[in-house]
């Protein structure tokens, strides 16, 4: 990054955001970075968005502020096409509409990235679960649990606007994005990053306010015991949907997998096609795979003996 101050590049994602986005981009405008651009992506807003978004772009300070037009094909879509986009740049992040960033989000996860410049790194944490006035309501669960591409195949670390990449990081997802579709960028972004020999890091301490509204295309990990609908999207077919996209997405992507990562994906593909219960229970135990909690591995082995991994 020779002796000039590190430069990060957001990636925002808008679809009829303009209840929430301006206290957005007031929040990026605060880092404490010097330097931030804004690649954002509308997905054909109809309310006061993309005026927000020129305004904005009008009275920008720190960096680029630009405007694209999302293909309108959901938000894993609209995230894709900003892969496929934006810019290489020291740092690359995620960035929601409607959620509220600390003022040291980028700088503490940039000082974390740091000197890591030669293998493809990902940065991602807890955040502070708000509701619709910004009132704190919780937190995820705390992760104690190393990243590996084990735990990556059945489920995120990090919700996407906790997220930031070094540059090898976001050069190897825009080039998983030019091959491949994806369910969830951020989960994508795990499986890959992991999966291809990189660093994750993981944050316990909380730097953005995740706000729940009942309109987030995917609400804040609260937990499996405070969220039935999770543990019902676990057992069901949802979750064996949400499997089949991202093992074709890992298959169209094979050659930037690790011999690790190939062989435990070659273990889960043969979990996942197990004839019986015993013979699922004994190809889980000798894969490693595994989740975040006690009570996520619980559901991981009733999913595999009722085979709706």
């Amino acid at each position: 990054m020779s002796g000039k101050s590190p430069s990060c590049t957001v990636l925002l994602c808008t679809y009829n955001g303009a209840a929430y986005l301006d206290q957005q981009l007031r929040s990026l405008a605060a880092q404490t970075v010097p330097v931030l651009n804004v690649y954002a992506s509308d997905d054909g807003s109809k309310d006061q968005t993309h005026e927000i978004l020129r305004n904005w772009q009008q009275n920008r300070r720190k960096g680029d502020f630009v405007i694209e037009k999302g293909p309108r094909r959901g938000f894993a879509e609209n995230f894709r096409s900003l892969m496929l986009r934006a810019p290489e740049n020291d740092f690359s992040a995620f960035c929601d509409q409607d959620d509220v960033w600390h003022p040291d989000k980028l700088e503490s996860a940039m000082l974390r990235l740091a000197g890591l410049t030669d293998d493809a790194c990902l940065y991602g944490g807890r955040s502070v679960l708000v509701d619709g006035d910004g009132e704190p309501i919780g937190l995820p669960p705390l992760f104690l649990r190393p990243p590996d591409v084990k735990n990556a195949l059945v489920q995120s670390l990090a919700a996407g606007n906790t997220m930031v990449l070094n540059r090898p990081g976001f050069v190897l997802l825009a080039e998983s994005a030019r091959r491949t579709q994806f369910l969830m960028h951020d989960w994508w972004a795990y499986l890959l990053v992991s999966g291809a020999g990189g660093r994750v890091i993981y944050d316990p301490i909380p730097h953005i306010d995740y706000r729940q509204h009942g309109k987030n295309a995917l609400g804040g990990r609260i937990g499996l015991a405070k969220r039935p609908k999770r543990l019902l999207e676990l057992l069901g077919g949802k979750y064996t949907i949400w499997n089949d996209a991202n093992v074709q997405a890992l298959d169209r992507c094979s050659d930037l997998l690790s011999p690790h990562a190939l062989d435990c994906l070659a273990a889960f593909k043969s979990l996942r096609t197990a004839g019986n219960a015993v013979s699922s229970i004994i190809r889980l135990m000798r894969s490693g795979i595994y989740r975040q909690t006690r009570k996520g591995d619980l559901a991981l082995v009733a999913a595999a003996i009722l085979r709706r991994l």
